[in-house]
Formats: structure tokens, sequence, C-alpha cells
């Protein structure tokens, strides 16, 4: 295994450790988590730019990188949904939508053709990661003891910079994928 599939393979295992950090109720658990959280976006970064650099894509990584990029964001919009950062039926349009690209693309893959990321799909992730950084931020502002005393500016960012978050990560993510659906819809087609 090269040193690209072995980031991708620890970012799995990051993933494992993030969902435990921010479910478990133990101290520093949210800062933990955006910690590992960060880290994984690290590794992210860094194994496609070792594979490219060093002529190291494989078969495993063609499939694993993409997979565990939608492991671990599934990851944290569910994990954020207790804690009242995500509503619930945006995490399950998140999670929604990477399972129906995802069934488009095997179903492309079964007719021997690839299809590739869009650069919209990219923006959509993006996007995904700032909204998840935003509210692992905030909890661990709060954990860290920065939302004590006058805490108007925490609230405000909850209450207020959330749902705006959410609100375009969420048109991003439907509209990347309705598009990219859209734009492959003859791998929808039925076989004549």
């Amino acid at each position: 295994m090269n040193w690209a599939n072995r980031l991708t393979v620890s970012r799995l295992v990051m993933t494992i450790l993030f969902v435990i950090a921010l479910n478990w109720s133990w101290s520093y658990g949210c800062t933990t988590a955006l910690v590992i959280f960060l880290l994984a976006g690290i590794t992210d970064y860094f194994d496609g730019e070792i594979a490219r650099r060093y002529g190291s894509v494989t078969n495993f990584g063609k499939l694993m990188d993409p997979l565990v990029d939608k492991i671990m964001m599934a990851a944290a919009f569910i994990s954020l949904v207790p804690l009242g950062a995500i509503p619930a039926w945006a995490a399950t349009t998140v999670v929604a939508r990477d399972f129906l690209i995802t069934g488009l693309r095997l179903m492309a893959s079964a007719r021997g053709q690839i299809l590739p990321a869009e650069r919209l799909g990219k923006h959509k992730t993006t996007w995904q990661i700032i909204t998840v950084i935003f509210f692992l931020v905030l909890l661990a502002a709060r954990e860290l003891g920065y939302a004590n005393g006058d805490a108007g500016w925490w609230f405000r960012a909850w209450n207020q910079g959330g749902p705006v978050l959410v609100w375009i990560t969420i048109g991003f993510t439907v509209y990347s994928g309705l598009r990219y659906a859209w734009l492959h819809r003859d791998v929808i087609a039925p076989d004549q």
C-alpha cells in the first residue's frame, strides 16, 4: 500500500475517532473533534497530491478516496444533528445526495463508463466543510470558555450565521446533485 492510500485509510480511522470525540460526554470532546476533522482534511489534500506527483494513482485510491470523503462528511453532518447544529432534514439531504450520485456512478460503471467529479461538486464539498468547521469552532469555543460571560457573539453566530451556512450548503448540495444527474441522464435512461 503506497503513502497516498495509507493517508486515505488514516482518514477513515480519523473519521471514527472524530465521531467518538464529538459524541462522547467528556471534557474537550468538541475541541478534539475539531482538531481531528482538520487533520483529516489535511490528509485529504495530501493523499491526492502525493498520488499525482509521484504517479502512484491506484484503483484502490480512485475508489476509496471519494468514498472516505463521503463517509467523513456524512459522519460530520449526522453527528452535528443531536448537538442542535444541523437540522436532521439537512443531514439527510447531504447523505441522500451522496448516495444517489454514488448510485449513478455505479450504474455508469456497469456500462463501462466513468463519471468524473465536476467543479460544482467541489464547491458543494467546500461549503459542506466550511459549515462543519463553523459549528465545530463554535462548539470548541463554548467548551474552552470563550462563550461564557457576554456570549452574545456566540449565540448570534450560532442562531444567525449557522442557518445561513446550512441553507447555502443545502442549496449547493441539491443543485449540484440535480445538475450532475441531468448531465448524465443517459445513464439513468432505460436500456433500449
